[in-house]
């Protein structure tokens, strides 16, 4: 949901709600991202899944839910995706992060899942774009309940993972659903299938 506000920059933006993280920016207009019960169960399973993933691999990660992401090409945008996963070492690069915790390099961010609301055109379009522009090698569109549109997770619309991964500057799409055991670049030792994401029987 859009709220009816005047265009705001990152700074008005920041001002007036950074410190509630239901909130994003998008070209000056303000999302209400309207987080239901169900979608903060999956959030909160698949970061338990991402995190278990980072520490058995004891890799330098850190995993945030709804984090700042602010693009530095951009004084009007900021995402704050479901959940980011950062390399920590990358973070002494980040200029904004050690007073404002906020990100600003796609480089610094190797993977980060949207989980589909509905503002489920944001999640298949302008962050599918931009997220690749960014350079954040991999990005999950986790839509458990089947709220894309048809030219997205085709008919009859049904649960959908889709697995964006950066190939020579643009996403390569692959989707699962059901029983079906899914790849991420990102994390090659899963063993999980889409439905286990969103906690439904395969």
């Amino acid at each position: 949901m859009v709220l009816a506000v005047a265009p705001l920059n990152f700074e008005e933006f920041l001002a007036q709600y950074g410190q509630d993280n239901r909130y994003e920016l998008i070209d000056g207009e303000v999302f209400d991202v309207e987080p239901t019960g169900a979608h903060e169960e999956v959030v909160a399973l698949l970061t338990r899944k991402v995190c278990g993933a980072i520490e058995a691999a004891n890799l330098p990660r850190l995993v945030f839910q709804r984090g700042i992401l602010r693009p530095a090409n951009t004084t009007m945008t900021a995402f704050r995706p479901d959940i980011m996963v950062v390399n920590r070492p990358a973070l002494t690069d980040e200029p904004l992060w050690r007073e404002q915790s906020i990100v600003t390099q796609g480089r610094s961010i190797p993977w980060v899942a949207e989980v589909v609301s509905r503002n489920w055109q944001n999640d298949y379009a302008r962050k599918l774009e931009d997220y690749g522009v960014w350079g954040i090698s991999e990005y999950w569109i986790v839509d458990y309940a089947g709220l894309g549109g048809v030219r997205h997770i085709g008919k009859p619309k049904q649960p959908t993972l889709s697995i964006c991964t950066l190939v020579q500057g643009e996403y390569q799409i692959q989707q699962f659903r059901g029983s079906q055991a899914i790849y991420s670049p990102t994390f090659p030792a899963w063993q999980l299938t889409a439905a286990e994401l969103w906690g439904a029987p395969g």
